[in-house]
């Protein structure tokens, strides 16, 4: 094989039908468009859900519900397991957690939980944790600020 005679796979490039070409190509005359009305015409084209000026289905049904999804918070997740990657004594809070891969993008705080046991004695400070979560900690010579 050589550069010369690469060439694309079979069927891979199709020409594009050329619109207008002589009555016998097929596609001359009216170009595939039929005879006459809006969509025969340069730039007939209706926008979509539009029924001829009739009231549109989604103007006739009542609205329903609301979304409340721009005030919701988005609490990141992190469980005790995850935290034994720190050292003894080191200061957990979401900086650290980022450093280390645990938290990403936008948040509004973190929130431990109890999954696993802590084996380091860890400071947590800036987050929210479970009942579980917080006992667990403790006994494990962590403390909470």
């Amino acid at each position: 094989m050589r550069l010369h005679t690469l060439a694309p796979r079979p069927g891979a490039k199709k020409r594009r039908k050329r619109l207008g070409s002589g009555e016998s190509s097929g596609t001359g005359k009216t170009s595939g468009k039929g005879h006459k009305g809006q969509k025969a015409r340069s730039g007939g084209s209706i926008r979509l859900g539009f029924e001829g000026g009739q009231m549109p289905l989604i103007r006739r049904l009542p609205k329903r519900g609301f979304n409340n999804a721009a005030f919701k918070l988005r609490i990141a997740i992190v469980n005790l397991d995850d935290l034994n990657e720190f050292a003894d004594g080191a200061t957990v809070d979401e900086a650290a957690l980022r450093k280390a891969g645990l938290v990403r993008g936008t948040i509004d705080g973190v929130k431990i939980l109890a999954r696993g046991e802590l084996t380091k004695k860890v400071t947590i400070s800036g987050a929210k944790f479970s009942e579980v979560a917080k006992r667990k900690i403790e006994a494990a010579g962590g403390t909470i600020s």
